[in-house]
């Protein structure tokens, strides 16, 4: 119980006055009372850029497949009301992105059935379909389809102003962060949409929303401030998004407005380049997986057609994101890239990991460290293992986590980086990095840790200063590495392209061990760890190729 209520104290100590009110105030608040009169429609003054093509979520007129499961609507219904599936996966249900997938052969000939379907079965506040965040991304897909398509019928556009005025008193001002942007970003285009003073209303909330949350979730660097790179990219799209409607309508919206907006979409671009790998897919830093964002090529079209210039970066050898907190570490054939980052930010870090002082390694274009990735967000073991310390590629104290990670989206203490060092010589790189996670333990250790680069290999030595029982650095190798042999600490490693890796301990106590790697959600793969039991209070661990 002490345990429990610590967690709590450490956990809402973080949240700001605003979320602790609106959290008791958004349930008491649920507006019923709904105008259902339809709304006269915007036209459009310039044309509306294609968007990015959403994944394929509906395999025929009754199954959809969502987070690599299938499910049919004829037995589940829109509300699944046996939880077969998990509220993620509802949620997704909801979104109706499927609309605008490339698949047009098939939406077309069952959207219609689809929307009122949705319609007739999802009467005004019923069922999880009319959560704020997964009304918002309706809203924007069935107006997307609509200025593509031309093909939403009456029912479905007074069901658009219905979702719109329920939208507008309930945002989620409890929860902030990407879902506050998400209801900002729907109410914007519906105030585009329609015409008339009610979209007035909302085109004046929507701006000072957005712009408040522009100055606030982008950091100086470019970055998302959740520090995940995959929720980054989602951020990205809305905004890309948010500027493509602000180009094609006939709504006097400022040019400030707009000028910024591609200002910070550029800063974007170029931070989420410098965090994908060589493979063109990002790396998995917190909450992050592939296949539920666009990829850094998908998000650089779409900037493109909206006239937004975009050169490659040259980058140097060490590229350091300070604000955001990661380090970008390149050699020949070589991209390392560093957690030197705290766990996010202080009063919404739900997407967090106890990663502190992870990495990931690319070598010859392939992955061969990796996060263990996310594949889901329900709350279960799984759901801890993949957010804890031991999935990823950094040391363990005591057996515990280096944040406080709890319950799906919680964090109780956590661990802050601090005495980072960074040299860039002509032969070599070196960064160190130590934080404060575990000083919460017994004996107050602190991890310190140090990546070494050079031409042909990176060496990672870590350290803890102060007592403790027991440490561990892990090593995750992508599932389609090779381990060849073992014998006296040195593993050879074969990857696909038949490239030979080298990795000798130079200090401490190595064993393989067995992990799984989620790089979608919804999927696991079976992968191998090496565990490193740290000696005289350190471990040296060197890759060479």
């Amino acid at each position: 119980m002490t345990i429990l209520i610590t967690k709590y104290f450490h956990t809402i100590r973080h949240l700001r006055i605003s979320q602790i009110f609106n959290r008791i105030l958004f349930p008491l608040t649920k507006p019923f009372k709904i105008k259902k009169t339809p709304l006269p429609l915007r036209n459009l003054s310039f044309k509306f850029q294609h968007p990015i093509n959403k994944k394929q979520s509906l395999i025929n007129e009754n199954t959809f497949l969502i987070l690599n499961k299938p499910g049919c609507l004829s037995n589940l219904g829109w509300n699944d009301e046996k939880f077969v599936m998990s509220k993620l996966w509802r949620y997704n249900q909801h979104y109706f992105d499927f609309l605008n997938a490339k698949n047009q052969l098939l939406i077309s000939k069952c959207y219609k059935s689809l929307l009122q379907s949705w319609i007739t079965e999802n009467p005004i506040g019923f069922g999880i379909g009319w959560e704020p965040y997964p009304t918002s991304l309706r809203i924007v897909n069935w107006i997307k389809f609509h200025y593509l398509r031309n093909n939403l019928n009456d029912d479905a556009l007074q069901s658009l102003a219905i979702q719109s005025r329920w939208l507008n008193k309930r945002l989620e001002k409890h929860i902030l962060g990407n879902h506050l942007f998400a209801n900002a970003k729907a109410l914007f285009y519906a105030s585009n949409f329609f015409s008339g003073k009610e979209s007035n209303n909302w085109y004046k909330k929507s701006i000072n929303i957005i712009s408040h949350e522009l100055s606030e979730q982008i950091l100086p660097d470019g970055g998302n401030f959740e520090l995940s790179t995959m929720y980054h990219s989602i951020f990205l799209e809305d905004l890309l998004d948010l500027i493509n409607q602000a180009m094609s309508s006939n709504k006097n919206i400022s040019d400030n407005h707009l000028e910024l907006w591609i200002k910070i979409a550029k800063k974007m671009l170029y931070w989420l380049e410098t965090m994908t790998h060589p493979d063109g897919e990002i790396s998995f830093f917190n909450d992050a997986a592939s296949g539920i964002a666009p990829n850094l090529s998908e998000l650089i079209a779409y900037a493109k057609r909206l006239g937004i210039k975009f050169k490659k970066t040259k980058f140097s050898r060490i590229t350091h994101k300070k604000n955001s907190g990661y380090v970008r570490l390149i050699s020949k054939n070589i991209v390392a890239l560093l957690d030197v980052a705290q766990v996010g930010p202080d009063y919404q870090p739900g997407h967090g990991h106890a990663d502190t002082l992870t990495f990931e390694l690319s070598l010859f274009k392939e992955r061969v460290i990796v996060n263990s990735g996310t594949s889901g967000y329900d709350d279960n073991i799984i759901r801890l293992n993949e957010r804890s310390t031991k999935y990823h590629n950094t040391v363990e104290v005591n057996y515990e986590n280096s944040s406080e990670v709890w319950k799906s989206f919680r964090v109780g203490r956590r661990a802050y980086p601090f005495d980072l060092k960074l040299k860039n010589k002509k032969n070599f790189a070196y960064v160190s990095c130590a934080h404060n996670g575990y000083l919460r333990l017994k004996g107050k250790p602190i991890h310190k840790r140090i990546w070494f680069l050079s031409d042909t290999s990176l060496t990672v030595k870590d350290k803890i200063e102060g007592k403790f029982e027991s440490a561990f650095a892990f090593f995750h190798f992508h599932p389609l590495i090779k381990i060849f042999s073992n014998c006296n600490e040195k593993w050879i490693l074969e990857m696909t392209s038949k490239k030979i890796i080298t990795i000798k301990i130079l200090e401490g106590e190595g064993q393989l061990i067995n992990r799984t790697y989620a790089p979608e959600f919804g999927k696991h793969l079976q992968s191998k760890c090496l565990k490193v039991k740290l000696k005289s209070k350190k471990s040296i661990i060197k890759f060479s190729w």
